[in-house]
């Protein structure tokens, strides 16, 4: 069973970065994608970006393209989610996931294992 651990939330202004890290343990780490999906209050969780196995392919929700950059780095056994030119509207608590096959997920099913959050706020 695989455990994953979010770190590197917070509080930022309107147009500031945050990396977000989610180490990951429990499972062969590089045999599977991972994706970031994101919470705001009152709202459904949601996808966010994704990456394969290899990190050699990527995908985001239009929402974020070209702001934000999702990594791995399987000797640390860690996905990384870059988030620059943040706006409010990225205000949530973002979860990191570990997906069931190989290959990009983007819907919630596709995942098995799930963090427990960590609060970004992006203040205006």
């Amino acid at each position: 069973q695989v455990q994953l651990v979010e770190s590197g939330g917070g509080l930022v202004q309107a147009g500031g970065s945050l990396r977000l890290s989610c180490a990951a343990s429990g499972r062969t780490f590089n045999r599977y994608a991972m994706g970031w999906f994101r919470q705001a209050p009152g709202k459904e969780r949601q996808f966010v970006a994704t990456i394969t196995w290899s990190g050699g392919r990527t995908y985001y929700t239009d929402s974020v393209k070209g702001r934000f950059t999702i990594s791995r780095d399987n000797a640390k056994n860690t996905v990384y989610l870059q988030m620059n030119s943040l706006k409010p509207e990225d205000t949530a608590v973002y979860y990191c996931a570990s997906a069931r096959t190989p290959t990009n997920v983007i819907m919630r099913g596709g995942y098995d294992a799930w963090g427990q959050g960590t609060q970004v706020t992006v203040s205006s």
